[in-house]
C-alpha cells in the first residue's frame, strides 16, 4: 500500500512538473512573441524594409513628425488599424507582402510615385487609425472651409475617407497644397516674342495659331471631312454596351489641335481672365462680351509634374468650354470642343479596327500573372499611346509618342479629353435609325458630357478608338472643401484634359 502511494505521488509530481514547465514555456513564448510584435512595429524595423527614397525623409518633414506639440506619429499608427480592429490580421497580411517583396522583388523597379497616389494609399492607411487620434473633427482652430469639409465627410462616409483630403499629412509633399493657390499660373513672361495678332487663315490648310499678347502658339491640323462607321461592332474584344450599335456618320471639314491643350496655352487664358475675389457660384453670362475665367485653384492642379507643353489637367468641362469661347474672342475664329463624332473620326484616321494601329485589346490588356505568362508584345502600342503600362503614373510630353495618319498625337492615352456632346449611353441606338447622320452633336440636353480617349491611368481596353466615358461631376468634386464647390476646377480627377477644334467658315477657300 505504501509503495503504491509513493508511486502515485511520484506520478503527480511529474505531471505537475510538466504543467509547470508548460506554463513557463507559454509565458516565455508569449513574452517573446509580444517582444517580437513590439519590435516589428518600431519605426526602425519598418524602415529596414521600406527603403524607398521618400519614406523616412518625407515622414520627418510632415506634421506627423515635425509639429509644434512635439508628438511623433509612428508608422504603425497609420499603416495598421488600432488593436481590437483587426490589428494582427492586417499586420500578418502586410508582413507577408513585405517579406515576399524583400525576397523576390527589386525595390529599384517599384514606381514609388505611383504608389503614393490615393487609389494605392487607400490600401495602406486605415480610417480607424485616423479617427483614433483625431476624435474631435471640429476643434476651435479649424477654418470655416475645414468645418464645411468635415461636415461633408460626416454625411458622405461611404464615399470619403480621411486621406481623400489629407493624403500628404503623413508623408510631406512640397507640391501638394491643401489651400487656395493664389499664385498659381502667375509666372513672369519669358523674354521672347510677344504676338500682336493671331494667325490669318485664308485657306483650308494646317496652321500655327498665335495667341495675341502672349508668346504662346500651337499647331492646328486641317482634317478633311468624310464618312465613317462610328462605334464598335459586337465582336470587338472588351467593348462596352454604350459603343453600339455601329452607325454611319459624316463630319465636315474642321481643324483640330495637333496635341491636347498645354499648360502654356491654358495659363494664357487663366492669367487673362481669372479672378481671386469672385464667388464660385457666379455663372458666366453667355451674352456679354467679357469672358469671366477661373477662380484660383485649390492645391496644385499640375500635381508637380510640370507645366509648359504638358497637357493641362483638372479644369472642369465648363472651364474648358469657357477657354474655347475666350480663344475665339482673342483670335477672331470659331474655336470649340470637338464633337464626339469628330473626335472618333480623327482618332480612327481611316481605320475600323480597335486601334488606329494593329493589335488586339486582349493582348495589350493582359495584366498581372497573365502578362507574365503570355508576355504580349506591347512595343507597337507603346509608340503611339501613353497609358497605364508605360506612363509612370503621370502625364507625358507630346513628343513621347508618334502621330496617327492624320498627324495628331495622344488622341488615345495621355489625358482623356472632353467632348462637346452630352453623354447618353443609348444615343447610338437613335443614330442607327438613320442611314447617315451628318455632323452629330449628341442629345440636346443632359447632366454629364462625353469624355474620350483614355489616359495615362487607363488599361489598353479603354484607349480603343470607340471607347466612351463621361464626366462624373459629383465624384470629381468630393474633396473640394469649398461651399459651394468649384465650377472651374475638379479636385478628384487628374487624368482629364481637352483639345480644341476650329470650325471652317464659308469664306475660307476649301
Amino acid at each position: 500500500m505504501k509503495l503504491k502511494l509513493e508511486r502515485m505521488w511520484s506520478g503527480k509530481r511529474i505531471y505537475a512538473g510538466f504543467i509547470f514547465i508548460g506554463i513557463i514555456a507559454c509565458v516565455v513564448v508569449l513574452n517573446l512573441g509580444n517582444k517580437a510584435i513590439e519590435y516589428t512595429e518600431t519605426d526602425d524595423y519598418c524602415m529596414s524594409c521600406h527603403v524607398h527614397p521618400h519614406a523616412e525623409q518625407s515622414w520627418k518633414l510632415s506634421t506627423h513628425y515635425n509639429n509644434s506639440a512635439g508628438v511623433i506619429v509612428h508608422c504603425v499608427e497609420c499603416h495598421l488599424p488600432p488593436k481590437g480592429h483587426g490589428h494582427l490580421a492586417a499586420k500578418a497580411k502586410h508582413g507577408f507582402k513585405d517579406v515576399y517583396g524583400m525576397l523576390f522583388k527589386d525595390s529599384a523597379d517599384y514606381k514609388w510615385e505611383e504608389k503614393r497616389k490615393l487609389e494605392n494609399a487607400r490600401h495602406f492607411v486605415y480610417e480607424d487609425a485616423c479617427l483614433k487620434c483625431h476624435q474631435n473633427l471640429f476643434p476651435t482652430t479649424l477654418s470655416p472651409e475645414g468645418d464645411d469639409a468635415h461636415l461633408y465627410y460626416l454625411t458622405s462616409k461611404e464615399e470619403l475617407r480621411c486621406i481623400n483630403c489629407h493624403l500628404h499629412v503623413g508623408h510631406h509633399d512640397p507640391n501638394a497644397k491643401h489651400e487656395h493657390n493664389l499664385s498659381f499660373g502667375k509666372l513672369a513672361e519669358a523674354n521672347t516674342e510677344i504676338y500682336e495678332a493671331p494667325t490669318q487663315v485664308e485657306s483650308f490648310e494646317s496652321f500655327t495659331e498665335k495667341i495675341p499678347g502672349t508668346s504662346v502658339s500651337f499647331e492646328m491640323v486641317a482634317v478633311p471631312g468624310g464618312t465613317f462607321q462610328m462605334g464598335s461592332p459586337d465582336d470587338e474584344p472588351l467593348r462596352d454596351s454604350d459603343e453600339g450599335p455601329v452607325f454611319n456618320a459624316q463630319v465636315s471639314n474642321f481643324w483640330m489641335g495637333k496635341v491636347e491643350v498645354s499648360w502654356d496655352e491654358y495659363l494664357a487664358f487663366f492669367n487673362a481672365t481669372s479672378s481671386q475675389g469672385r464667388k464660385e457660384a457666379l455663372e458666366v453670362d453667355e451674352e456679354v462680351d467679357g469672358i469671366t475665367g477661373p477662380t484660383p485653384p485649390w492645391g496644385a492642379p499640375d500635381q508637380g509634374w510640370g507645366r509648359g507643353s504638358k497637357p493641362a489637367i483638372t479644369m472642369s468641362w465648363k472651364a474648358a468650354n469657357t477657354y474655347c469661347r475666350w480663344l475665339s474672342q482673342v483670335t477672331g475664329k470659331k474655336y470649340r470642343l470637338p464633337t464626339e463624332a469628330e473626335w472618333e473620326y480623327v482618332c480612327r484616321a481611316g481605320s475600323q479596327t480597335p486601334y488606329f494601329f494593329e493589335g488586339s485589346p486582349k493582348d495589350y490588356s493582359a495584366t498581372g500573372i497573365f502578362r507574365k505568362i503570355f508576355s504580349p508584345d506591347t512595343t507597337l502600342i507603346n509608340t503611339y499611346v501613353a497609358y497605364e503600362l508605360n506612363s509612370d503614373g503621370q502625364t507625358k510630353e507630346p513628343n513621347s509618342v508618334r502621330p496617327n495618319a492624320f498627324g495628331l498625337k495622344n488622341l488615345s492615352g495621355n489625358v482623356a479629353e472632353f467632348c462637346l456632346d452630352f453623354y447618353d449611353p443609348a444615343i447610338y441606338k437613335e443614330y442607327a435609325k438613320e442611314k447617315l447622320v451628318v455632323d452629330p452633336r449628341g442629345p440636346k440636353n443632359g447632366r454629364e458630357h462625353v469624355v474620350r480617349g483614355g489616359s495615362f491611368k487607363s488599361d489598353a481596353k479603354d484607349v480603343r478608338s470607340a471607347a466612351r466615358d463621361y464626366t462624373k461631376t459629383k465624384a470629381w468634386l468630393m474633396t473640394d472643401p469649398q461651399m459651394p464647390k468649384s465650377i472651374w476646377w475638379y479636385s478628384d480627377v487628374v487624368e482629364v484634359g481637352f483639345r480644341v477644334v476650329c470650325e471652317v467658315e464659308e469664306s475660307i477657300e476649301q
